[in-house]
């Protein structure tokens, strides 16, 4: 039977794995297919109306594909992977009952404003082009980039912290 720790860091590795493909053929091919304009989910600023616009408009029929096909199945589960990934150094650096909670929090509303803007994106993808559709959707690919960097800085300070405690016993 699979241990915790080892279910964790095959999580880990599906996490990379899956980000890896994402940057690497993906999202790559797609800002290719649209005229070298980046996918919504690489815009952490969000985007306007005319910008969402544009970048639908210029997308091929090929980049259309592949967001709505591979990209999808690859978003559909790095999200989760990547809070599980993230969840697991809370769980093994933090006592506390009340911080625990707020890191952990954290982590699950990026996870799931990532999710929800995956599900905006696709209505943009599959025509809905209202411009409270992009409006929508462009304030969750902010909120989730904003929630997605604390994140990544919890984990940070924690492991940082952490490493120096134990350089400090030696």
């Amino acid at each position: 039977m699979m241990s915790w720790r080892s279910a964790y860091w095959l999580c880990v590795l599906a996490a990379l794995s899956v980000y890896a493909a994402m940057v690497l053929w993906t999202l790559p091919t797609i800002a290719r297919e649209a005229g070298a304009l980046p996918a919504f989910d690489l815009r952490p600023f969000g985007y306007s109306e005319a910008e969402a616009r544009a970048f639908l408009t210029a997308l091929s029929a090929e980049g259309r594909a592949l967001y709505t096909g591979p990209q999808r199945v690859l978003d559909l589960f790095y999200p989760a992977l990547l809070g599980i990934s993230l969840i697991g150094p809370v769980l093994w650096l933090v006592r506390s009952g009340l911080w625990r909670a707020v890191f952990i929090g954290v982590i699950l509303a990026a996870t799931a404003s990532d999710y929800l803007e995956n599900y905006l994106v696709s209505g943009l993808l599959a025509g809905d082009i209202q411009a409270h559709a992009i409006f929508a959707a462009s304030r969750m690919t902010m909120l989730k980039s904003a929630l997605d960097s604390c994140a990544f800085v919890i984990v940070l300070v924690l492991s940082t912290r952490a490493g120096l405690k134990k350089w400090k016993k030696t």
